[in-house]
């Protein structure tokens, strides 16, 4: 269903509760908005409230540091690097980004890296293709939370409440005084529930509940409620990632597998290790040519799912050593800047037999369970997912 579609189906006036502020959340929110606004009765508008447990919205992840000597700043984009755009629905949608520079498509050189070998022998480092814009990678400028933040600012009938933890939901009870409930509560009579932060504070009645938490939050936040399709919520398959960030104090004290001049000039690594999945070269994108030298490394899902209950200096020991044999660097040219960050809930596990759930809905209840890991665990699988919530939400009015 296109965003036309979508704004075509007249829309009542619901009070919507969403659980998470990542692009799902974002992005269902605003097909809500879009949809009423088509509307000739302003009583239609629904009153959306997105609850997001951190200070911020969205999944594209970025975080920096400031020199002190230059004022310059290390940025990495920790979590997703990159999306694509294969549907024509989706490609419409993010047009006016586009337009206004806000995305860009990512025309990176990528190389196949394979480390240095224990016996001393350099990386080798081989010429893999061009990303284009026809099968385009596209980027936010000039971070990559720019792009929801923009989506955020947009939302005119939406509500963003940072800082909260919805309390998981329970078996649901009719109560003649719900006023005096201590429970999440599911009022069977007027197919409202009411929400809890984890203090057992009320943040309201709703009459619909959507969760777009990452698939593990989700399991925790339903496992109690009587969801209808619970044992879906459980089936998809997640894997962790370890994100390495490195960042040197100037250009020249790059390690000569960074600077390119000994090897083909690149922006991403695909690496052939059993540790590492892949390194991306954050100064070299659009925009970002202000930036110190700041290089980001994925670790491998399987490797990183292995280690993910491991401690925190362990890993990143790892990685930094298993980085140092992939660039290669010495005393001269060690990064002067590194962090470490664990998803937890970072890739769902997607093969040929996998198939796809789709947004989970309980009627009776009117809530629904929704999130990218309900797709292919992409950012286009958050707009699909997004799309498929708003029609089941029209389909009831």
């Amino acid at each position: 269903m296109t965003d036309h579609a979508l704004c075509s189906t007249v829309l009542s006036a619901p009070k919507i509760a969403i659980i998470g502020g990542g692009l799902t959340g974002l992005l269902t929110a605003t097909l809500l908005e879009r949809a009423s606004n088509q509307s000739s009765s302003s009583s239609n508008t629904p009153q959306i409230t997105i609850f997001e447990k951190s200070r911020s919205v969205g999944r594209l992840a970025t975080r920096y540091r400031s020199d002190s000597k230059t004022d310059k700043n290390w940025q990495w984009s920790f979590g997703a690097q990159f999306f694509t755009a294969k549907t024509t629905d989706f490609q419409q949608f993010i047009t006016p980004w586009l337009d206004t520079g806000l995305l860009q498509p990512w025309c990176a050189e990528v190389v196949e890296l394979t480390p240095a070998s224990d016996n001393g022998q350099p990386p080798n480092v081989q010429s893999k293709e061009q990303w284009d814009v026809v099968h385009a990678r596209y980027i936010s400028t000039p971070k990559m939370t720019s792009w929801g933040r923009e989506l955020a600012a947009a939302l005119n009938h939406t509500t963003i409440v940072f800082k909260t933890r919805v309390a998981p939901l329970t078996q649901y009870l009719h109560r003649q005084n719900p006023q005096q409930s201590q429970n999440q509560t599911f009022n069977q009579n007027s197919k409202q529930t009411e929400l809890f932060d984890e203090t057992g504070a009320s943040l309201g009645w709703f009459d619909w509940v959507i969760c777009t938490a990452p698939n593990g939050q989700a399991v925790e936040l339903m496992a109690d409620s009587g969801f209808a399709q619970q044992d879906k919520v459980t089936k998809p398959q997640m894997q962790a990632c370890y994100t390495l960030m490195l960042g040197w104090d100037d250009v020249q004290k790059l390690p000569e597998t960074l600077k390119g001049q000994l090897t083909p000039q690149w922006d991403v690594a695909y690496l052939n290790s059993a540790i590492l999945d892949r390194i991306f070269i954050e100064h070299q994108k659009s925009t970002r040519d202000e930036l110190l030298p700041s290089v980001t490394i994925h670790a491998r899902n399987d490797w990183s799912e292995a280690h993910v209950d491991d401690d925190m200096e362990s890993v990143e020991e790892q990685l930094l050593q298993a980085a140092k044999q992939a660039l290669n660097w010495n005393e001269d040219s060690a990064p002067s800047q590194t962090d470490c960050h664990r998803w937890r809930y970072a890739a769902t596990v997607v093969n040929k037999d996998t198939e796809e759930l789709g947004i989970l809905i309980d009627a009776t209840k009117q809530w629904i369970v929704s999130g990218d890991w309900c797709a292919k665990g992409n950012i286009e699988s958050c707009y699909r997912m997004a799309q498929q919530t708003v029609k089941a939400i029209m389909q009831t009015q």
